[in-house]
C-alpha cells in the first residue's frame, strides 16, 4: 500500500501495484512533493532527541541546517525521479514510500550527527543507490513476468 498514490481507495485492492502514467508535470510535482514530505519530516524529526542521552539519536547540532537541507532535497529530487521514472513504465510498489523513508532517514541523521562531505555524499549515494535498486527489482520483474507465457498459452496444451 503507497500512502503517497492518490488513486488508491483502500482495501483489498491494495495489493495491486500499478503504473503510474500521466503528463510529466504531474510526475514532476509528485517528485517534488515527495521531496518536500521527505525532507520536512527529517526536519521536523531532527528538533528533538531520540533515546537516553548515554546512545540515543541527538537533535539537531547547532549551526545553519541549510546545507543538509539543500543537499538532502536534491538528493531527494533524484532519488523520488527515479522511483518515479520507473513506476511510470512498469508497476513499482510504493514508490512513494519508499523515497519519503529514505529522505527522512538522511536528514534525520545528518542533521543531528552534522557529517563532513565524505560521509555526506556517502549518505546521498546510498540513498540513491537504494532507490535504483528497488526501481531495478520492479523493471526485472515486469520484463520476467512479459516472457513468462500464461497458462493458456503454453505449447503442447490442448
Amino acid at each position: 500500500m503507497d500512502f503517497l498514490d492518490p488513486s488508491t481507495e483502500g482495501g483489498a485492492a491494495d495489493e495491486e501495484v500499478t503504473v503510474r502514467p500521466g503528463p510529466l508535470w504531474r510526475h514532476a510535482l509528485w517528485v517534488v512533493g515527495v521531496t518536500a514530505l521527505g525532507v520536512g519530516l527529517g526536519w521536523a524529526g531532527s528538533l528533538f532527541r531520540l533515546g537516553p542521552d548515554d546512545y540515543g539519536l541527538l537533535a539537531a547540532a547547532p549551526g545553519s541546517p541549510w546545507t543538509y537541507v539543500g543537499i538532502w532535497a536534491v538528493t531527494g529530487l533524484a532519488t523520488a525521479g527515479v522511483l518515479r521514472a520507473a513506476a511510470a513504465r512498469v508497476p513499482v510498489p510504493s514508490p512513494g514510500t519508499i523515497a519519503v523513508l529514505l529522505l527522512v532517514i538522511g536528514t534525520r541523521l545528518s542533521l543531528g550527527w552534522r557529517p563532513e562531505t565524505p560521509e555526506l555524499a556517502a549518505m546521498a549515494a546510498a540513498a540513491l543507490v537504494l532507490a535504483g535498486i528497488w526501481a531495478a527489482i520492479a523493471l526485472r520483474a515486469d520484463a520476467v513476468a512479459g516472457r513468462t507465457p500464461k497458462p493458456e498459452e503454453s505449447p503442447g496444451t490442448s
